[in-house]
């Protein structure tokens, strides 16, 4: 049986608050872990990948000789580890990196040029490519092959039940990500408040999915408007996080009324999509009869809730678009620069400590039509998003963590910046390669955007 208590009696409400709480660690300890998603397509005619004969699977094996360790799910390999890093496979073949938890974002950068690296040669030899754009530019949901692993088929026949377009959510977006640390009850308030208002100005800054379906689709952020749409008891901007006395418990009382998806027992998936995770914790569920949930199931449950910023035992930013690799070592330095210096952190949450909490969904639905030029408080996205870097610059700097080569880390921004400045989100400008060289076509896509 899985962790429970640690006096083996059944879960209360304060164990699931502790689990959290205990990922609380000093300011020496603060390490980032990095994750980034990415399409995988056939080099050939650019089409969608099974995951068997030649394609995720093969690729999965392939990685092996680079010390990667197959994570199984009955015969079917679904994910891989090294040390604290692990691949991992989205509904629809997406193909993930969670990085280890890192010190630098030297170190972060590194690891995420070395899997690439790794991925590219496997890939070669099977005749596959990889894109990193939020949303996939032209398949149709229909056309993409679904992965083998069980809580996917679970959440497939759940999703229609709540939303309009939570399919589209699992099988054709790509995100970037980074999971930051906090040291106390007080400094995750601080850190989930600030970076929730501003979730979606980083929305903005790495927009980079303006195309469904072979069409310019009216948004410059696809992924994040079917983000709007897929399942509000789980998702959005979460308006108690800014209310007075926020912390762990209102967070574990708030994840503890999300319907369940699943528990896992072995390998195996029960079906749970829509049960109370309350009557779970009281025994009444009549798939589990008796049975009481224990911790790793609390954890589990806590990755199937979906809002702009997640709390499990660290934050996770998850509001920007997949991109190229230089934009996928910006995302967490941008926020790195932000927690990881006091001052930094301060500033931050003055550029949104007085807006109001009706203007946050607001906003995350306007950026992801207009991106930087959606208006917030009198001030345009744009503004708010060149102070927004700049704060993270100053951050990095006072961190002054050097690579080998004496370097800051504040170089990694130096893309959002002059995203920033010229107001320009990249989405706009695959719009603007669309209508003149691409010639109103969105193929090219692969050949000039994969990695």
């Amino acid at each position: 049986m899985a962790e429970v208590a640690c006096d083996d009696r059944p879960l209360v409400f304060e164990d699931l608050v502790r689990w959290m709480a205990d990922g609380a660690k000093p300011a020496s300890e603060w390490r980032c872990g990095a994750e980034h998603e990415k399409f995988v397509f056939k080099l050939a005619d650019h089409s969608p990948v099974p995951y068997e004969p030649g394609g995720i699977k093969a690729l999965l094996d392939g990685l092996t000789r680079f010390g990667w360790t197959p994570v199984m799910e009955g015969e079917n390999v679904i994910a891989l580890e090294r040390g604290m890093a692990n691949i991992s496979l989205e509904p629809g073949g997406q193909f993930e990196l969670s990085g280890a938890p890192l010190e630098t974002v030297h170190d972060i950068c590194e690891e995420t040029g070395s899997h690439l690296n790794e991925v590219k040669i496997v890939a070669d030899e099977l005749g596959l490519g990889f894109l990193g754009l939020g949303f996939t530019p032209v398949w149709r949901r229909d056309e993409i092959p679904v992965m083998p692993k069980g809580r996917y088929k679970i959440m497939r026949e759940y999703m229609p039940k709540v939303g309009k377009l939570g399919l589209d959510m699992m099988f054709r977006t790509c995100t970037v990500q980074a999971n930051l640390d906090f040291s106390s009850e007080a400094d995750m308030v601080a850190k989930f408040r600030t970076s929730l208002a501003l979730q979606p100005i980083a929305t903005a800054l790495f927009a980079n999915s303006p195309f469904i379906e072979g069409k310019p689709s009216g948004f410059v952020s696809s992924r994040a408007n079917v983000w709007t749409d897929t399942d509000p008891a789980r998702t959005g901007m979460l308006d108690f996080v800014f209310q007075d006395g926020f912390g762990f418990e209102t967070y574990a009382r708030y994840a503890l009324n999300v319907p369940m998806y699943f528990a896992k027992r072995g390998d195996r998936y029960i079906d749970l999509a829509g049960r109370s995770f309350v009557d779970f914790m009281d025994g009444k569920l009549a798939e589990l009869p008796g049975e009481r949930p224990t911790l790793k199931d609390w954890a589990d449950h806590t990755t199937t809730i979906f809002p702009e910023v997640r709390l499990k035992k660290y934050l996770e930013m998850r509001g920007a678009d997949a991109g190229p690799w230089s934009r996928l070592c910006a995302l967490p330095a941008l926020w790195m620069g932000i927690f990881y210096d006091s001052q930094a952190l301060a500033a931050a949450w003055d550029l949104c400590k007085d807006w109001k909490i009706e203007d946050h969904e607001r906003l995350r639905a306007d950026v992801a039509r207009v991106g930087l030029k959606a208006q917030i408080a009198g001030r345009s996205v744009q503004d708010v998003a060149k102070d927004m870097v700049a704060i993270s610059r100053s951050g990095l700097k006072n961190r002054n963590r050097l690579s080998g080569g004496m370097v800051d880390e504040s170089g990694y921004l130096a893309e959002l910046e002059h995203i920033a400045e010229t107001g320009v989100t990249p989405a706009e400008r695959l719009v603007e390669l669309y209508n003149t060289r691409w010639g109103g076509k969105v193929d090219p896509v692969f050949e000039d955007f994969a990695y």
